[in-house]
């Protein structure tokens, strides 16, 4: 699934913000801080940047979401990144209505991406389609797809997000899957892609499927089977995945895998930013969390791993070491 991240200097200070509000600073954390503060002009623009943006900007945030319930989630991305500009961040609220401008489909907005699509999901919402040919698919939350079918072809085109789909078969048109990285095409019946950061997830749930890399490196998977592609690698994923697929029943089944991959999977359930600090990001984890409600998946994880869930608002929640 794709996901927007702070880049690390930007989560340094968030860090610097928490400490410093959770109580009266003293004279040796306040030294810390100026430290790290002049150690480089990025540090100074990020903490400026958070500021700015974690002050007023929130109650129209908050007004936004009154009105347009589950659809601020561009505007709040857009305050806490670090290298957009306030003029961005007013685009964005004009465009959903609260100063009375048009709607805005800027090219790099998720929100717009969406709203550009053919099909889409917005947060916390999955959705089932019925398509044109007799297939049928299906989008997890914060998922965008395009349609090019004809007499020539079927072609889905992941914007971003993650789909499972069920494909009628017709020898004629075989059905693809573009995303960043490359292309899908279905040799069976039904599989998962998810267009992750910098790389695409392929899970074959059922039959098999062919997978290529934009330089044409093809390789064929079979039922159980998958593989991530990057730009230039396709690598085989070991172990049974078909798991991942339990989100179509609102489930999110972890099998031993990092803290940070958890919380990848809720942000799409998730009403702010969720920001998971380096020392505790490689935490095994293992069982079934319910999607629909990531607050209880994070206080459930909190009761088994050595970690605490602090938020701050109903737009950042920090998880971090006890």
């Amino acid at each position: 699934m794709s996901t927007r991240r702070l880049d690390p200097v930007s989560e340094e200070a968030i860090d610097w913000m928490v400490k410093l509000r959770a109580a009266t600073p003293d004279a040796a954390l306040q030294a810390r801080f100026n430290t790290w503060l002049g150690a480089a002009p990025a540090h100074l623009q990020a903490w400026t940047t958070l500021q700015e943006r974690l002050g007023g900007s929130f109650n129209t945030v908050r007004t936004l979401d009154r009105r347009l319930p589950g659809q601020a989630g561009e505007a709040r991305q857009i305050l806490l990144q670090p290298h957009g500009s306030r003029r961005d961040a007013l685009r964005v609220i004009a465009g959903l209505g609260l100063l009375g401008g048009g709607l805005w489909l800027g090219a790099r907005s998720p929100l717009g991406d969406s709203l550009l699509a053919d099909l889409y999901t917005g947060r916390g919402q999955r959705q089932d389609f019925n398509l044109a040919d007799g297939s049928r698919l299906s989008l997890n939350a914060n998922s965008a797809v395009d349609l090019r079918f004809d007499d020539k072809q079927r072609l889905v085109i992941l914007r971003h997000g993650e789909l499972v789909i069920q494909v009628a078969p017709d020898p004629r048109r075989p059905l693809r899957v573009r995303t960043a990285q490359g292309e899908v095409r279905a040799l069976g019946t039904r599989f998962l892609v998810a267009q992750e950061q910098e790389a695409t997830r392929v899970i074959v749930l059922q039959h098999s499927v062919e997978v290529q890399l934009q330089d044409g490196t093809t390789r064929t998977l079979q039922e159980g089977q998958s593989a991530t592609l990057s730009d230039a690698i396709i690598t085989p994923i070991i172990g049974d995945q078909r798991a991942r697929a339990d989100w179509m029943v609102g489930r999110l089944n972890v099998l031993d895998e990092p803290l940070e991959q958890v919380v990848d999977a809720l942000r799409p359930y998730n009403r702010g930013f969720v920001r998971v600090a380096p020392e505790v990001r490689h935490l095994r984890v293992q069982g079934v969390f319910p999607l629909d409600d990531p607050d209880r998946t994070l206080n459930a994880l909190a009761e088994t791993l050595p970690i605490r869930v602090d938020r701050y608002s109903p737009w950042l929640t920090l998880v971090r070491a006890k």
